[in-house]
């Protein structure tokens, strides 16, 4: 196949924990794409108000995340930047880094890891759980209704 097309109401979606701050809507990795010979991670994660990863770093991999929801600060080797909907932060191999949602509703970014670095296995690992409408809603670019 020479092109994959995954619609929003088709994506898997993972905690790496049960009850973390951020989940994740996986587009494309390598666990559930290799045999296309995928070697990157593309998944939407979605933080909950207050949300947050852990701080971590990745020793070979860049990390992109693009926001098109809500409102985060992202914190790069104790630098702290302001992030909003179209800004983007690539993350160098060795940054330690956190990404948090400091808006009243969910943070959604478009994060995109290259290469993998084991990202989706550990995605993976965690429990499945489903999309919220809210969540669908946003994947799809439709008006929320209030």
């Amino acid at each position: 196949m020479s092109a994959i097309l995954r619609r929003a109401d088709t994506y898997r979606a993972f905690e790496i924990r049960p009850n973390d701050g951020n989940y994740f809507a996986c587009i494309v990795d390598p666990v559930a794409d290799g045999s296309y010979g995928i070697d990157f991670t593309a998944i939407v994660e979605i933080y909950r108000p207050g949300g947050r990863t852990p701080p971590n770093t990745h020793a070979r991999a860049q990390e992109l995340f693009f926001v098109l929801k809500g409102k985060g600060k992202a914190m790069c080797d104790g630098e702290m930047r302001l992030i909003e909907p179209g800004d983007a932060i690539v993350v160098q191999p060795g940054t330690e880094h956190v990404i948090e949602n400091i808006g009243p509703g969910k943070l959604y970014t478009l994060t995109v890891m290259v290469p993998n670095e084991e990202f989706a296995e550990r995605i993976h690992r965690g429990t499945e759980i489903s999309l919220e409408q809210d969540d669908l809603n946003v994947l799809r670019r439709l008006p929320l209704r209030r």
